[in-house]
């Protein structure tokens, strides 16, 4: 009898604790026979060609945005999964707390109050008509596979696709490093006075030295162009075109080669768009992503690079002693907005709970509090849904005056654009949302948050942002470098015409310095042949900081056998990054180590020590010597295919590897994914050459064409796209409307 009531009063606790444990899952309220109807509504086909790229028509564009979604799920459906949670703020209750930071950066900014407010009025009806049928392909995919499909994230909405821009935007132009430098130990940067010095930047490294960053993006949105580096190199992107006047065929030719992760959420995913209303575009863009980012049309190309101006702005709060939340704005004591946000989590996999934490707002924008002062942010893009609306106006342009005036939107933060059309007319534009700013302070420092005068409202306007546009020099090149320097001298936009707090960027990458050397070289005129030449060039200049540190080590005495034999194997480098080279592994391993430290003695003998031991040690430990040929180490991966590929870090045949102290070689992990070279003849008559690193089928290893285009793409051998119809009707592989196998 007493076992008996103790064997009950167990199992009741275990229901209550089953019952509590599952209190606050996410729970699905998704019916599947509601959405079943859909395909009805669109008349769509999904055209697959023989390498498995979509070639999507529809009668209207909301008939393309329906039957792409559902090509898209049915080769990304997992990325396009993963991806929801992060734009809505509740990843934390998927993946636990990894995605609770994410979830608190979505609503202290508000993201979805915007989304909710505006989403009606500043989004265009048609634009509204196209992500609203975009998500219903979604929706109707996950009804017609419920195997497949994680029901709790669906229905997916059209502002759930608006949410995805807007918060990827933020990533790609570096927002969270602001951040991320608010919650060190210390403050990071001197306040700003009227004409104060800008030589007072930032305190002693010593002092933010193991700070634990509050904003640690997740692997979803962490790997925008600019944002990953390897060894302190960044990958960014390539895009140039020349005009028919210096192309020795008389054609304008474009190359369209934005650098991305080669797998995963931002890895490029190819797609040909076309509807009966004029809708005809194809290209390059994300899992989730309803119209082309980079790509072409019959009439015109773009391709875009990541670009780093100044886009936020820092104000330290004067508050008030006697009411924490309180602050001093033009001598008055005025409330901060005040409230709480709950983060849902799901800790161990299994236990749900709940933490609330303060949200903050000031007239200047969102708040922080921290050990060392109360701090308001303001960043380009405040308020802005629009991103969404630009890419489709640019994927609907037809002519030069169509995309400049989608371009004019000014919807987009960041991004530099590189332009090209069937016309002759090429353009380079420094596309950014830069403020306005006060002239009398330096705005690389942090700002007084007292002065209501510095709260800026205003952008520069599109016709103000630098840009080039059929320069008499013929050419325009872009890849992350200054907006300064872009072609010849005699062209460049001036750098005095703009003040110094608009905050331009002003580096310069080994892609820009050798792809502007190239340009002058092959000049006057340049071959179909030298253009190609150019995109795939496999050297470092020496005019870079790169080849300056090679000039360090060259005049350091060693005793050491095998570091005189290093420096011996440097000293015979030409640059290059060619399969055959023996220079090239240990060469670009003593760029990545060096990039990210500053030199420990006066001499820089200790720190080139160290560095040169860690690359001979390294590469002998993994291959058994400091100079294999460069095939042998950098290698592109995919399934069972293992194959050399030349090229390398911030080479315009850009190759970045991970991996070899783990399989005795790199593997090429970003880089040149898809990428495209484009012209129009001098009869304008379109043709189009490109690639992709691996192929259509993103994550199904058993498609065929899950790795069909890599060995193409380590041999460098570029293939028709199939845009034109008659093309893809000789290369057509199947023809269905979505949901004919349901």
């Amino acid at each position: 009898m007493t076992k008996s009531w103790v064997l009950r009063g167990f199992a009741a606790i275990l229901i209550m604790l089953l019952a509590w444990v599952g209190y606050g899952w996410p729970t699905s309220t998704f019916q599947a026979e509601d959405y079943l109807y859909l395909s009805d509504q669109y008349e769509v086909t999904i055209r697959r060609d023989t390498r498995g790229v979509p070639h999507v028509l529809g009668t209207t564009n909301p008939d393309v945005a329906f039957g792409f979604a559902f090509a898209q799920a049915e080769d990304n459906w997992q990325l396009i999964e993963d991806s929801m949670p992060f734009y809505r703020g509740n990843s934390a209750l998927y993946v636990g707390q990894d995605g609770a930071i994410t979830d608190f950066l979505v609503k202290w900014l508000g993201l979805w109050r915007t989304i909710d407010e505006n989403y009606q009025w500043d989004i265009s009806p048609d634009v509204r008509a196209y992500v609203e049928a975009y998500a219903d392909g979604i929706n109707y995919y996950g009804a017609t596979h419920p195997d497949e499909v994680d029901e709790r994230i669906l229905p997916v909405s059209g502002k759930d696709v608006v949410a995805g821009f807007m918060l990827r935007h933020l990533i790609f132009y570096g927002f969270e490093g602001s951040i991320k430098e608010l919650t060190k130990p210390t403050r990071q940067r001197a306040v700003s006075e009227i004409i104060r010095p800008a030589q007072q930047l930032l305190l002693p490294s010593d002092d933010v030295q193991g700070a634990e960053p509050l904003f640690e993006p997740p692997a979803i949105l962490q790997q925008a162009p600019n944002e990953i580096s390897i060894g302190g190199v960044p990958i960014g992107s390539n895009a140039f075109a020349i005009a028919p006047k210096i192309s020795a065929e008389g054609a304008t030719r474009i190359v369209i080669n934005s650098h991305q992760p080669t797998t995963g959420p931002v890895a490029w995913y190819e797609a040909h768009l076309k509807s009966s209303e004029g809708l005809n575009v194809m290209g390059g863009l994300f899992p989730g992503t309803p119209m082309v980012s980079v790509g072409f049309t019959e009439n015109l190309a773009w391709g875009a690079t990541v670009n780093n101006p100044d886009l936020v702005d820092v104000f330290v709060l004067d508050i008030n002693p006697q009411n924490p939340n309180q602050y001093r704005l033009d001598g008055k004591w005025l409330d901060l907005t005040v409230s709480e946000v709950a983060i849902d989590i799901r800790l161990w996999g299994f236990f749900p709970w709940t933490v609330s934490q303060e949200v903050l707002a000031s007239k200047h924008g969102p708040v922080l509090r921290t050990d060392h002062g109360v701090y308001a942010v303001r960043y380009a893009g405040m308020g802005e849904l629009r991103q969404v609306e630009q890419w489709y106006r640019m994927n609907q342009a037809t002519d030069f005056t169509q995309w400049k005036e989608a371009m004019s939107l000014q919807s987009f933060a960041s991004f530099n654009f590189v332009y090209a059309d069937k016309e002759g007319n090429i353009m380079f534009l420094h596309n950014s949302l830069t403020p306005r700013r006060d002239q009398r302070y330096d705005w690389s420092l942090y700002l007084p948050g007292d002065d209501a005068s510095l709260i800026w409202k205003e952008n520069l306007p599109f016709a103000s942002l630098p840009q080039v546009s059929n320069p008499a020099s013929g050419y325009v090149h872009s890849a992350n470098q200054t907006p300064f320097n872009v072609t010849a001298a005699a062209d460049n936009v001036k750098i005095e015409d703009f003040a110094p707090e608009h905050g331009f960027q002003m580096d310069m990458t080994n892609r820009a310095v050798r792809g502007l050397e190239l340009f002058q070289s092959f000049g006057p005129v340049i071959s179909k042949e030298e253009f190609s030449a150019i995109k795939h060039d496999k050297y470092y200049s020496p005019n870079t900081d790169y080849v300056s540190y090679l000039k360090q080590i060259a005049n350091v005495e060693f005793t050491d056998a095998k570091r005189r034999r290093a420096q011996q194997i440097l000293a015979d480098w030409d640059l290059g990054t060619d399969l055959e080279n023996t220079s090239t592994a240990l060469g670009t391993c003593v760029f990545l180590a060096a990039q990210p430290k500053t030199n420990r003695h006066e001499d820089g003998k200790a720190e080139i020590s160290e560095i040169l031991d860690s690359c001979i040690g390294g590469l002998e430990g993994a291959v058994g010597r400091m100079n294999p040929p460069w095939g042998e180490v950098n290698r592109h991966v995919r399934g069972e295919l293992n194959l050399p590929v030349a090229g390398g870090p911030d080479i315009l045949r850009a190759i970045y590897g991970r991996g070899i102290k783990e399989d005795g070689y790199l593997t090429n992990v970003a880089g040149d994914g898809l990428y495209y070279l484009v012209e129009w003849d001098a009869s304008k008559k379109l043709k189009v050459e490109g690639v992709h690193q691996f192929g259509s089928a993103t994550l199904d290893e058993t498609s065929p064409h899950y790795a069909d285009q890599a060995e193409d793409y380590a041999l460098e051998i570029l293939h028709d796209p199939w845009f034109s119809e008659a093309a893809l009707q000789q290369n057509l592989q199947r023809a269905y409307r979505p949901g004919d196998d349901y």
